[in-house]
C-alpha cells in the first residue's frame, strides 16, 4: 500500500463571542482572518497563521450542530467556561519571546514556559472562549 498525502486543513474550536475571538486570534496571536461569516444569527471565523494558507482554525458557535440536545449545549457551555471542552497545540521556535508578547497582550496565561518531563518545553493559555492553547517550542 502506498502512503497517503494528507495534511491538516482545518481544526474546529468553539467560540461564544465573535469580537473577543476576532481580537484574540487576529491581534494577540497575529493570525490572518480568512473568512468571517454570519448566518442565521451565528458567527463563524476562519483564521490561520500568516504564510500557511493551507492550515486554518474555524471558530464556530457551540450551538451550530443541529444534532445536539439542549442539555448537551448546556454541558458544552459549562465545559467551555471551565476551559475543559476544546484545545489546540501550536508551535514556535522562540517560546520565551512569544510568551512575553502574549503576556504583554494580556493573554489568560495558564502555564509559563516550562520544561516538561517528556522532553518538550511549552506554555499554556486560554482563548476568550476558554479553549486551551498550548504552545510548544520546536527546534
Amino acid at each position: 500500500m502506498s502512503g497517503m498525502d494528507l495534511t491538516i486543513h482545518q481544526a474546529f474550536l468553539p467560540h461564544d463571542d465573535h469580537e473577543a475571538s476576532l481580537a484574540f486570534y487576529r491581534d494577540t496571536l497575529g493570525f490572518e482572518v480568512r473568512n468571517d461569516v454570519e448566518y442565521m444569527g451565528m458567527h463563524w471565523l476562519t483564521v490561520g497563521p500568516p504564510g500557511q494558507p493551507g492550515t486554518s482554525i474555524v471558530l464556530h458557535p457551540p450551538a451550530v450542530d443541529p444534532g445536539i440536545t439542549d442539555d448537551e449545549r448546556r454541558t458544552i457551555s459549562e465545559m467551555m467556561a471551565k476551559g475543559t471542552f476544546a484545545g489546540i497545540n501550536l508551535a514556535t521556535t522562540a517560546l520565551d519571546s512569544t510568551f512575553e508578547r502574549l503576556q504583554a497582550g494580556d493573554a489568560d496565561v495558564v502555564q509559563e514556559p516550562t520544561d516538561q518531563p517528556w522532553g518538550i518545553r511549552d506554555c499554556a493559555l486560554r482563548d476568550p472562549a476558554g479553549n486551551m492553547i498550548r504552545i510548544f517550542e520546536v527546534r
